[in-house]
């Protein structure tokens, strides 16, 4: 698999540890932004703004395909990335609750278990073939 469609395409399957260098590089380039704002607030939120919007894309790329590893559909990631922002808002409307919180802790939590630690699928599946048999 090449980087273009690591990063761009939402067909095939990803093994964990691309997906653990594509969140190093996201934080790498986060924390970069982040360094520049306590230099240049101005330039660093233009930053922090530009690479959040630049770096979705491949997150979601990514978080596809390591659910196809696992065998699952690509649309858990509404609720494994979304889901738990929503649950944070509405926790702050309703001045915080503990059990919004809980909840989205729980699913955060379930999310990085699926994706991150989780081996996916042995051999093929309806997504593709499995990606460590080949190497």
């Amino acid at each position: 698999m090449d980087w273009k469609h690591l990063l761009l395409s939402f067909e095939g399957r990803a093994i964990r540890a691309k997906y653990w260098l594509v969140a190093a590089l996201s934080f790498a380039i986060m924390l970069f932004a982040a360094l520049v704002m306590a230099v240049a607030p101005g330039l660093g939120l233009l930053l922090v703004a530009v690479f959040s919007i630049a770096l979705i894309w491949p997150a979601v790329a990514v978080g596809v395909k390591r659910l196809h590893d696992r065998d699952k559909s690509g649309w858990w990631l509404l609720l494994f990335y979304f889901l738990p922002g929503v649950l944070g808002m509405l926790d702050d409307m309703l001045g915080g609750t503990i059990v919004l919180g809980a909840v989205s802790l729980a699913i955060s939590v379930w999310a990085l278990v699926e994706l991150g630690f989780l081996r996916g699928t042995v051999g093929p599946n309806r997504y593709g073939p499995d990606p460590l048999a080949a190497t």
